[in-house]
């Protein structure tokens, strides 16, 4: 054993994984940059237990990674190393510090990420896990989300499908995938059974299922007698079968949607941050959860409101040289995140006169409603920040900005 591996001098390493499918390249460098040992485990629980027994042999600490979840992080933390997250788009610029090509390799870009690991520490945050219930959350969220977007698609499918099949009932309700719609797509199927129709017909079958629409029979009649006609007689059946196809894929999703948000429902009621972001105005058991499990609970992740609003997108990139200023759109985000606040503040200025007021003046400077939402986010992540920090609900009566605009309200009225 040289003089630099006895256990009181031993030289600090560092590591850097680069995550992929099946394989990990791992590199670890000694204090001055050098490469120890290169190899490659397999994304399996032996792979695992033979990466962390190599970085103990090594003395590794902390390690560098693209990527801040999986169960590479999850054995990682477990044995007790530091996890530092280095981006992809990060690793990309980083990789021309150590030639002009900056051609992509698994092995050169796990020794990038052991190298900035050592020469940019104190730039690099570790990676704070948020607790299980927090994690589930998420995970419930996110799939809710996709699932909603697969029947948005389902329903463009089926709205271009009956462009040809039947017309009059593209328009004959507000939303082509409402429960109303749905159920009449599934009893008229084709022109000929719509042209079976009449005014007391349609009148009778509305009440069967309990429409509560406030459309009169007779105009959704003649709204169905004024469209184009759809395909009738055999070729009219045959795109009847097609309509029952996209009928049952929607009406799955939306089970589907149900069902996710009844667990999204049960999971927020338990999760003992749920005060926090239920206070909030028009924020309901969605709106709530999703804000919720993007920001987790994890407080040391966002020591400032302003690292929490950078993260979430809602306030400008500036770039200097010389004379020239530029305040661009920030691309580099939690795009979860930033989606999960801007809807909230959208939607906030319907209800709270301090969020209406922040979003008015912003567009009457000229901001177009995108960007006047993302000011009025980054406001809003101030206070939610602070409740979060603190553990408190929202109180409007001890919002100040708030209150002076209602007091100056009153002033005037009187």
């Amino acid at each position: 054993m040289s003089v630099h591996d006895t256990p009181g001098n031993r030289r600090a390493v560092t590591a850097g994984v680069d995550w992929a499918k099946d394989n990990h390249a791992v590199c670890i460098i000694d204090s001055d940059g050098d490469p120890v040992e290169r190899f490659t485990v397999t994304h399996t629980k032996a792979g695992l237990t033979r990466l962390n027994t190599i970085l103990d042999r090594h003395g590794v600490d902390e390690v560098g990674i693209e990527r801040g979840d999986g169960p590479i992080v999850d054995a990682l933390l477990a044995a007790g190393r530091t996890v530092l997250v280095i981006p992809p788009s990060q690793v990309k610029a980083l990789r021309r510090r150590y030639g002009s090509a900056g051609n992509k390799d698994d092995r050169f870009d796990a020794y990038v990420l052991a190298d900035t690991v050592r020469t940019d520490r104190r730039r690099l945050t570790p990676l704070l896990l948020d607790g299980e219930a927090t994690i589930a959350l998420r995970k419930l969220c996110r799939a809710r989300k996709d699932l909603v977007a697969h029947r948005v698609a389902a329903t463009n499918q089926l709205r271009a499908h009956l462009q040809t099949a039947l017309p009059a009932v593209i328009d004959l309700f507000r939303d082509l995938d409402s429960p109303i719609s749905l159920r009449f797509l599934a009893r008229f199927t084709s022109q000929d059974t719509i042209d079976w129709l009449s005014p007391k017909r349609l009148a009778a079958w509305l009440s069967s299922v309990g429409y509560c629409g406030r459309a009169d029979p007779a105009i959704l009649h003649a709204r169905i007698t004024s469209a184009a006609r759809g395909a009738d007689g055999d070729h009219g059946q045959a795109l009847a079968g097609i309509t029952r196809a996209y009928l049952a894929t929607i009406q799955a999703i939306i089970t589907q949607i149900e069902a996710l948000a009844h667990q999204i429902t049960e999971a927020l009621t338990q999760h003992p941050d749920r005060q926090i972001f239920t206070s909030l105005p028009r924020c309901g058991t969605i709106r709530a959860a999703r804000l919720l499990a993007e920001i987790g609970d994890a407080r040391g992740r966002f020591p400032t409101p302003a690292s929490l609003a950078c993260l979430a997108g809602v306030v400008p990139s500036t770039r200097e040289s010389g004379k020239a200023r530029i305040v661009a759109f920030r691309w580099a985000v939690d795009k979860q995140l930033r989606d999960a606040v801007c809807d909230f503040a959208g939607d906030s200025r319907h209800s709270n006169p301090w969020a209406a007021e922040l979003y008015n003046r912003a567009r009457n400077r000229g901001h177009d409603h995108p960007h006047s939402v993302r000011i009025l986010a980054r406001a809003w992540l101030d206070i939610i920040w602070k409740c979060w920090t603190t553990g408190t609900a929202y109180d409007p009566a001890q919002h100040r900005a708030l209150q002076r605009l209602l007091n100056q309200d009153q002033t005037v009225a009187g």
